[in-house]
């Protein structure tokens, strides 16, 4: 009775180890960890809070590289074309 007693544990770390590792292991020991954390209005008010800074950081950055895409868009609209030097008339200059 022992020796089977001594085998089923034997057998039962190997599983154990294989659920607490698995997906559904870190799911449970999530909720057992939010649970402890406390009051989950205040924390999600603050997840909220810090998602709303976000979006506003990211909105102001999308507009500037909206302006910078236009200026530099404008830039190439009014650049005129004959005031580029070749790459011929680059190595002449150089050999001249």
């Amino acid at each position: 009775m022992l020796w089977l007693l001594i085998f089923v544990l034997l057998l039962l770390i190997p599983i154990r180890s294989i659920v607490l590792d698995s997906h559904l292991g870190r799911a449970l020991a999530a909720r057992v960890e939010r649970r402890d954390i406390g009051p989950t209005r205040e924390l999600l008010a603050d997840r909220i809070a810090f998602l709303e800074g976000e979006v506003d950081r990211l909105a102001a950055e999308a507009k500037r590289l909206d302006e910078e895409e236009q200026f530099l868009h404008q830039l190439l609209e009014t650049r005129d074309p004959r005031s580029t030097l070749g790459p011929a008339q680059e190595q002449g200059e150089r050999s001249a």
